[in-house]
């Protein structure tokens, strides 16, 4: 079994900086890809970025490219998400999740195939 708990989401101002943590624990971690998804008040939750089991390859849905950035640490079981130039339209609850996939699979594998964490919120103002 995998859990994830993420932190650091909160109320920031547009054009402010915030960064997300989301530390695994249970199952081979490293061998997982991982992944930031966010979900808006009245929408589906969708990718934000993901990032294979090495940290060298990285996806980023295109809203965000440039602003955020994906990383991880095996050693400590965490993944993060940079986010800067933050808009009010990045406001949502962000969940991490973990599976092993490729860091490419479709957004139905990841909703049928990794582990979840709970969500943090993210706040944008304008």
């Amino acid at each position: 079994q995998v859990q994830l708990v993420e932190s650091g989401g909160g109320l920031v101002q547009a054009g402010g900086s915030l960064r997300l943590s989301c530390a695994a624990s249970g199952r081979t971690f490293s061998s997982y890809a991982m992944g930031w998804f966010r979900q808006a008040p009245g929408k589906e939750r969708v990718f934000v970025a993901t990032i294979d089991w090495s940290g060298v390859n990285t996806y980023y849905t295109g809203s965000v490219k440039g602003r955020f950035t994906i990383s991880r640490d095996n050693a400590k079981n965490t993944v993060y998400l940079q986010m800067n130039s933050l808009k009010p339209e990045d406001t949502a609850v962000y969940y991490c999740a973990t599976a092993e996939l490729s860091y490419l699979a479709s957004l139905s594998r990841w909703y049928s195939d990794a582990y979840w964490g709970q969500g943090t919120q993210v706040t944008v103002s304008s």
